[in-house]
């Protein structure tokens, strides 16, 4: 089984499959299509034949169940295609490193350095042979990291008909770092009566909540005149969009914050004298605290109103996502299924909220109990984007022992 995991992940991350914020297109991006159909040919070859791509680009298989499994509910396996939208993607450069401590060179031409003093979850990993980039893209470990997994999963059980296990429904999404994952994902066609999506986290972390999330867009509008005949008459609305990035409260930011803390993250301004935007990421996984979050930023909205008529300020407000500890609260068989697979697999799983979200938060929304398994990178949507070798490999084995484990669940009751 591990045998197959990395050629597999080394192989997927050549791929770039970045997605777009601003496409309307589904899947945002056409590249992201070179990777499914890749994925449908191995899936093949593999023996699952009835493997393609559907609606929107996502990827659906299914592994019949074996002999006597016939009734057990069907288990789902989920992760993400696509990369983010934050680094390049293209011509990604995996090289793998044994991580002996301090800082590691990733470019020597460059002078990039990836240091342990700003990353310093590495020296848990000293000793072992680790993955980076080279320092000018991200890896993509995130998420072509739960796909190698699953593939690798899937690999195994074919090689292995004595092992006996449900139907396993695989499916394999675009546009998930862009918050369109699951909009055309079928829960009805995947099949699945509960599901686990592999995106992302350290080695045993097992996830089971994540952030209320939604998106806000502050538009502020100035008024152009030449700069040589401005006085009195330009109001620059860079000027006032900065006034408004002030006012943000600074210990609310990613920065700032942990665990179960929200925040308000400013990811984006872009604009000229006459109109300047600002997106805004609003996150908390409690729920009052998230509409707490987005009241302040509509009362900043109204004070710079107050403050500066001359430059009129408007505020959007998107919710992107939900809270998926509510929904898997009722399905508790979910995640001790979970649970036994990781004991099984020599791992006590790490129980932690997630300071993001996953296609499984959404799919939990919509009635299909969804909740995360780590695949084992850290720091992704950058060029410190790392996975240790260890960690893919048990990413790897925690997917057979939750294939295994599907023959010995009866009902999710």
């Amino acid at each position: 089984m591990n045998e197959t995991v990395l050629p597999r992940f080394l192989r997927y991350v050549s791929f770039d499959t970045q997605s777009a914020r601003e496409s309307e297109t589904a899947p945002s991006t056409e590249k992201q299509l070179r990777l499914a159909e890749t994925l449908v040919a191995e899936l093949k070859e593999l023996g699952v034949e009835n493997a393609h791509i559907g609606n929107g680009g996502v990827v659906y298989a299914l592994v019949p169940a074996t002999k006597g499994c016939e009734d057990c509910p069907t288990i789902g396996f989920i992760a993400h295609m696509d990369t983010s939208p934050d680094a390049s993607g293209e011509n990604v450069k995996p090289q793998i490193l044994r991580y002996e401590g301090g800082d590691v060179t990733l470019n020597a031409e460059k002078g990039i350095v990836f240091k342990a003093a700003d990353f310093p979850e590495i020296t848990k990993y000293q000793g072992e042979d680790v993955i980076f980039t080279d320092g000018t893209t991200l890896l993509g470990a995130d998420d072509k990291a739960g796909v190698a997994a699953i593939m690798a999963m899937v690999a195994h059980v074919q090689a292995h008909p004595e092992m006996p296990h449900a139907a396993l429904a695989i499916g394999f999404t675009p546009d998930e770092e862009v918050a369109r994952g699951t909009v055309n994902f079928d829960i009805e066609h995947f099949g699945a009566s509960y599901a686990y999506t592999f995106d992302g986290g350290e080695v045993g972390t097992f996830e089971n909540e994540n952030f209320n999330a939604g998106t806000a867009i502050v538009t502020v509008k100035g008024v152009g005149v030449h700069p040589g005949l401005a006085k009195d008459k330009m109001v620059n609305s860079l000027r006032y969009a900065a006034k408004f990035m002030e006012m943000l409260p600074a210990d609310m930011s990613p920065e700032c914050t942990a665990g179960h803390e929200g925040f308000l993250h400013p990811n984006m301004m872009k604009g000229n004298v006459v109109e300047t935007t600002i997106r805004i990421l609003v996150r908390d996984h409690d729920t009052a605290l998230y509409e707490e979050k987005k009241a302040l930023l509509r009362d900043l909205v109204a004070k710079m109103n107050e403050l500066y008529p001359q430059a009129p300020c408007t505020i959007e407000i998107k919710d992107s996502y939900q809270n998926m500890r509510p929904y898997l609260d009722k399905a508790p068989k979910v995640l001790e299924i979970a649970r036994a697979a990781y004991r099984a697999a020599g791992l006590e799983p790490i129980e932690e909220p997630i300071r993001g979200g996953t296609d499984g938060a959404r799919l939990s929304v919509r009635g299909l109990p969804c909740p995360n398994v780590f695949t084992g990178g850290m720091n992704f949507h950058g060029i410190n984007e790392c996975l240790p070798v260890k960690s893919l490999e048990k990413a790897a084995e925690v997917a057979v022992k939750l294939a295994e484990g599907s023959a010995t669940v009866k009902s999710l009751a």
